[in-house]
């Protein structure tokens, strides 16, 4: 998608600071941060919301999930935990449609969020 601004961070078109990238898998620091851990991660795969899944893209959605839990050990967070969070629709609070999930951690997480 030409105007995705994640699509473009997936082309190298916008900077950004990467945490993890394989091939299906990107992570990069959330430009503002929510947490004092803060990264969005995303499917290289163009798709909008849930609603958009295809049944082939099951694999890449359990990628998404993997990748966290290999950056959260790799950033010593195994033992505090994280937050994997992911807004559907403009009524959620979706404001980037290309899937994606806010990882938070680094700091003691409220629920609900608030």
């Amino acid at each position: 998608m030409q105007d995705c601004i994640f699509c473009k961070i997936i082309n190298k078109e916008i900077p950004a600071e990467i945490v993890y990238e394989d091939d299906n898998v990107l992570a990069f620091k959330d430009i503002q941060p929510a947490a004092p851990v803060h990264l969005l991660f995303i499917p290289k795969k163009h798709i909008p919301t849930f609603f958009d899944l295809e049944p082939e893209d099951s694999k890449v959605m359990g990628e998404l999930q993997r990748a966290a839990a290999t950056v959260a050990r790799d950033m010593g967070l195994s033992e505090k935990g994280f937050r994997f969070v992911s807004n559907c629709m403009e009524d959620a609070g979706q404001l980037v449609f290309h899937i994606h999930y806010h990882f938070l951690a680094g700091r003691q997480l409220q629920w609900p969020p608030g």
